[in-house]
């Protein structure tokens, strides 16, 4: 899209200039003129009430896209079994399809994959689209990403929602682009709007400052990524029952490229924080890995595991699976107890959700306040030996 500003048009009542974001407008010899600043973002086209800012942009037309229905989940697999995100999107899946008057629906890709069949139905699915093929046997990006187009192409799902996991996050885009579909990656926030019906698809954006909310009105599936821990599943129902569709997919032989030799399962120390009831997390205030020696200790008395901030993680005092927050991982325990973090908002993205927040700090203004149920406003290294003592005695 161009813009150009009319000049005979134009009057100079500087009303472009306050709606420009980029400050792209100034104004010369009483009248308004673009600078280099200016990103043809179209912002100022409704702002100009004498109709001198024009576009060559044409009104894009919505398709028609009512032979689109069903909210998809890409149900990922993680030791044998199903990873966790996939029940938690299936319990979000099933909230936006009832508002949409929709079915739920799971795409399981594999080889010999049958058996997870009923926790997805558990799990809220009602019905199961199956792929099981040789060449899927293990994650590998082109056949993963072939078989599931085949299928998405000739089912048409209305939503399309995958877990941000090493596996989402490398298949997600693909589809996008061999679908020529839109992307929002790392939504913390899902719902229907009531007007339009579409999704409304909310992430944190420019470093987690602002939280966008994007909606894809030209294409479909809308597709979207979410994090794990962002949903909460539903209650599993055993035994509970729902259609399975077998499909077939053609993968050629040029998408195997790549020989999946071995999978060797990295050893955690500790509980996966995705899972853990009680975390004790350390920020830049708790200063060394002394501080965080101290924080261990206290996560033992508590029976707690440990984690931290990303400056914890840069600075080598944890290792990565241990950051919390927008670049690390989602929790939300029964007891999260934040010690010497100021509570940035890319840090409280990943813990916000935790059901009581304990906040030891020494600065009384630190945002990790606002947001805590109990605070603690002292030096760390006095009141954690003091819980631990009392801990002990209990």
């Amino acid at each position: 899209m161009t813009i150009r500003i009319d000049q005979q048009s134009c009057d100079g009542c500087v009303r472009c200039l306050a709606a420009c974001p980029y400050g792209g407008i100034d104004i010369a010899d009483g009248k308004a003129v673009l600078n280099l600043r200016c990103t043809h973002c179209g912002t100022c086209l409704d702002a100009c009430p004498q109709g001198a800012i024009l576009s060559d942009a044409g009104t894009r037309r919505i398709p028609d896209f009512s032979e689109y229905r069903g909210v998809w989940v890409m149900a990922q697999q993680e030791a044998g079994g199903l990873h966790p995100v996939s029940l938690e999107l299936l319990g979000k899946a099933r909230e936006l399809a009832e508002h949409l008057g929709q079915d739920v629906s799971a795409l399981l890709l594999g080889d010999r994959v049958e058996p997870l069949v009923g926790a997805l139905f558990a799990a809220g699915a009602q019905q199961v689209h199956l792929v099981e093929h040789p060449a899927l046997a293990g994650y590998r990006t082109l056949p993963f990403s072939r078989a599931a187009a085949q299928v998405i192409q000739s089912q048409k799902p209305e939503i399309l929602l995958v877990g941000a996991t090493p596996m989402g996050r490398d298949l997600a885009p693909r589809l996008a682009r061999r679908l020529g579909l839109g992307l929002t990656a790392d939504c913390t926030g899902l719902e229907i709007d009531a007007q339009e019906r579409i999704l409304r698809q909310t992430r944190p954006a420019f470093g987690g400052n602002v939280m966008a909310t994007i909606v894809g009105r030209y294409s479909r599936p809308q597709v979207a990524t979410v994090r794990p821990g962002i949903m909460k599943p539903l209650p599993p129902e055993p035994g509970r029952q729902g259609r399975l569709l077998r499909h077939n997919v053609h993968i050629p032989s040029q998408d195997l490229r790549t020989t999946l030799l071995k999978t060797i399962q990295v050893p955690r120390s500790g509980v996966d924080l995705t899972s853990a009831r009680v975390i004790v997390a350390g920020g830049r205030g708790v200063g060394n890995m002394a501080g965080f020696a101290l924080l261990e200790e206290l996560a033992g008395v508590l029976g707690a595991e440990l984690g931290g901030t990303r400056v914890a993680y840069e600075s080598g005092w944890i290792p990565h699976e241990r950051q919390i927050g927008q670049t690390g991982v989602t929790v939300r325990p029964d007891l999260y107890v934040a010690v010497g973090l100021s509570g940035a908002i890319q840090h409280r993205a990943g813990m916000l959700d935790s059901r009581f927040i304990v906040a030891i700090n020494k600065d009384r203004a630190a945002p990790i306040f606002d947001v805590a149920d109990f605070a603690l406003v002292g030096d760390f290294s006095k009141i954690v030996p003091a819980v631990i003592s009392a801990a002990q005695e209990a």
